[in-house]
C-alpha cells in the first residue's frame, strides 16, 4: 500500500482511555485477531495497578467518557477485578473480550462489582460471520455459540453490550445486520448494538486518501505499561507511540499503517463504542 497521502489526525478532546491489560496473555488463537498472538502463558506483560492509577491521575482534568479494558484478553490479567473496581470509579467502563470467560456466575459477579458504584460496564464482543461453521473458522472453535450465550446472559442481568462484527468475508452489511437480527430475535437477545467493521487488512489504498469522519485517535490514547499510543491497534508498536505517560504526550498521529487504513475506512470508531 502507498502511504505517500496518509492524514494526520488530531486528537479532538480526551474522552476514552484504553487500558491494554496484556497484549500477549490470551486463552485463544484467533485467526482474524489483530494482535496475533495467544496461548501465551510465560509472557509476563501485565499492565501493573500503579501503571493505570498513574494515568487515572494524570487525566484527572479531562472529561472521560469511557475507559476501555482490551489486549489479547484483558480478562487474563490477574488484578482484573481490582482494575475494573477502580476504573468503575473514574467513569463507565467497556470490557473487550473473546467472551469465553462470560458464564453466568462469571456475569453474576460482575453485575454485583457495577452495583457498586453509579457508573455502568458495557461488554464489546466479537464475531465475523453470522454462520457458526464461517465464525469458527476464522475465530476459535465454539466462538460463535460461546458469545450468542454470553449476550444471552448479558441480557437477563441488563448489561448493555456491543458486538462487533469484523467483515473478513466482505459481506454487505445489509445481510450481516439482518442475518444477526435474526439471531437476536430467536435468541431473545436485547440492548445489544451491532457494529460492522471493514477487516484488517485493507488493501485498497484508496482508504489511505479518504479522512475518516471519525477514528479512535481523535477521542481517545490507549496505555501500555511501556507508554502512551494512539490507539489499541498501535499499542507496543513504536510508529503509534505518543509518549511514556499521560504527562506529555503527542496530540496528532501520522496515520501511516494498514492499521490506520482500516481505521479510515471505517465510518466510526472501530474500538469505541460511542
Amino acid at each position: 500500500m502507498s502511504i505517500c497521502t496518509a492524514p494526520i489526525y488530531k486528537l479532538r478532546e480526551l474522552n476514552n482511555i484504553f487500558i491494554e491489560m496484556t497484549s500477549q496473555n490470551c486463552n485463544q488463537k484467533c485467526e482474524s485477531c489483530y494482535k496475533k498472538a495467544g496461548l501465551s502463558k510465560n509472557v509476563k506483560d501485565f499492565i501493573t495497578i500503579d501503571k493505570i492509577k498513574e494515568a487515572l491521575y494524570d487525566t484527572k482534568e479531562n472529561n472521560i467518557y469511557c475507559i476501555y479494558l482490551t489486549g489479547s484478553e484483558p480478562m487474563m490479567h490477574p488484578d482484573f477485578n481490582a482494575i475494573l473496581r477502580l476504573c468503575l470509579k473514574r467513569s463507565n467502563v467497556c470490557i473487550c473480550t473473546n467472551s469465553s470467560f462470560l458464564n453466568e456466575k462469571k456475569i453474576r459477579f460482575l453485575k454485583k462489582v457495577e452495583d457498586e458504584g453509579v457508573n455502568q460496564i458495557f461488554f464489546k464482543l466479537t464475531l465475523v460471520h453470522f454462520n457458526e461453521l464461517e465464525n469458527d473458522k476464522s475465530r476459535y472453535r465454539g466462538n460463535f455459540r460461546q458469545t450468542i450465550s454470553a449476550l444471552k446472559i448479558l441480557c437477563r442481568y441488563n448489561f448493555t453490550s456491543v458486538l462487533s462484527v469484523q467483515n473478513v468475508y466482505n459481506l454487505q452489511k445489509e445481510e450481516i445486520r439482518e442475518n444477526f437480527l435474526n439471531i437476536f430475535k430467536m435468541s431473545d437477545i436485547t440492548d445489544t448494538d451491532i457494529q460492522i467493521n471493514v477487516s484488517y487488512p485493507v488493501k485498497d489504498d484508496l482508504y489511505y486518501t479518504k479522512s475518516a469522519a471519525k477514528t479512535d485517535c481523535m477521542t481517545g490514547r490507549s496505555i501500555s505499561q511501556s507508554g502512551v499510543y494512539s490507539c489499541p491497534f498501535l499499542s507496543g508498536d513504536y510508529r503509534g507511540r505518543m509518549g511514556a505517560s499521560f504527562k506529555d504526550y503527542s496530540q496528532t498521529v501520522n496515520a501511516e499503517t494498514d492499521f490506520c487504513a482500516v481505521c479510515s475506512a471505517n465510518e466510526n470508531c472501530v474500538f469505541g463504542i460511542g
